[in-house]
């Protein structure tokens, strides 16, 4: 059996504002395995990306701050080291492939410099080396051209040749985990299939885990070893891939499942969970997706469900499945 590489134990995120307290990842436990595609699933603003920001320690402060909880990067609490001591992890053990490369690349640099200053920085790499080992990793990634790509600028190339040079920045160092937040949310659906297929790919030849976050259960589905589905700051439900599509528990999971389009559909018109995700400086007391669900129960009105276990690998928070195991 694979051992944890990442482990989320019971981690509290907020955020401090004028107005109240945003409780963005709220007691968040899971972990990824080594070599594991983790996908991380749910609504816009659910805490999936601040999840992600909280396993780099890049939450702004004032006026985030993680206030509770343990995250664990083999074995070790990334939450006790120093500043130094993280800048030495991240780009190099743990990478980052963002939503939108247009404004994440730094526009007055070329690609190679800003692959390059990867490479110095962890791989102690003088200028020509780095140069060098930029072209290696952009023929990598599929990039025609390499000697000449790595001279450009981020605005002279598209969109897909973007998001491929931003994933050769990520995975220069060859880290061990790869977090991808949106990969394919920009790009039109062929470059989306490339890009899945780079990031398999890589995956396989670099034996990298991935947290992939997306909104997109097709992309889950073709992409994803284990899935965690996040609401309101929350983990309502955490299953494998294949269990999660043929057996969802939770309401929300079911409904999102629903929302997706689907080739022989009945009707003309898409499925959508009724209602609106609770303002996040007010939330109740109860169950969060209870003003939306269509099975909703006294006890779900009066006190908040646990996330317990069902079965092997399997768990859910809903009172609808009262028998489990507390996890």
């Amino acid at each position: 059996m694979a051992e944890n590489l990442v482990e989320f134990k019971n981690v509290k995120t907020y955020f401090f504002t004028e107005e109240g307290t945003v409780k963005a990842v709220d007691d968040v436990s899971f972990a990824i395995q080594e070599g594991q595609t983790l996908g991380v699933v749910g609504e816009s603003g659910c805490g999936k990306s601040v999840a992600a920001m909280s396993l780099l320690r890049l939450i702004p402060n004032p006026p985030g701050k993680i206030v509770d909880g343990q995250i664990l990067f083999e074995g070790k609490s990334l939450l006790d080291l120093s500043e130094e001591e993280m800048r030495s992890i991240r780009g190099n053990d743990i990478s980052v492939i963002f939503q939108e490369p247009m404004t994440s690349l730094n526009p007055v640099f070329t690609i190679g410099e800003q692959i390059g200053e990867v490479l110095i920085l962890h791989q102690n790499m003088n200028h020509s080396e780095a140069n060098r080992k930029a072209v290696e990793i952009l023929k990598l990634v599929g990039i025609p051209r390499a000697e000449e790509i790595v001279n450009c600028y981020p605005h002279e190339l598209s969109g897909g040749m973007r998001q491929r040079a931003m994933i050769a920045m990520a995975i220069a160092c060859n880290p061990k985990l790869l977090i991808a937040d949106e990969p394919t949310t920009a790009l039109d659906v062929t470059i989306q299939a490339q890009i899945l297929d780079l990031m398999r790919g890589l995956k396989e030849q670099l034996n990298s885990a991935i947290m992939l976050i997306t909104h997109d259960l097709g992309v889950i589905a073709e992409m994803a070893d284990y899935v965690v589905v996040m609401y309101c700051g929350k983990v309502v439900e955490a299953a494998p891939v294949r269990e999660l599509f043929a057996h969802p528990l939770h309401p929300y999971t079911v409904g999102l499942l629903q929302s997706k389009p689907a080739i022989h559909q009945d009707t003309d018109r898409l499925y959508s969970i009724p209602g609106q995700v609770p303002n996040p400086l007010h939330l109740p007391a109860d169950c969060h997706f209870s003003p939306r669900c269509g099975k909703v129960c006294s006890q779900c009105r009066e006190q908040e469900p646990p996330l317990i276990t069902i079965s092997e690998g399997h768990r859910v928070a809903c009172w609808l499945y009262g028998e489990g195991k507390i996890s």
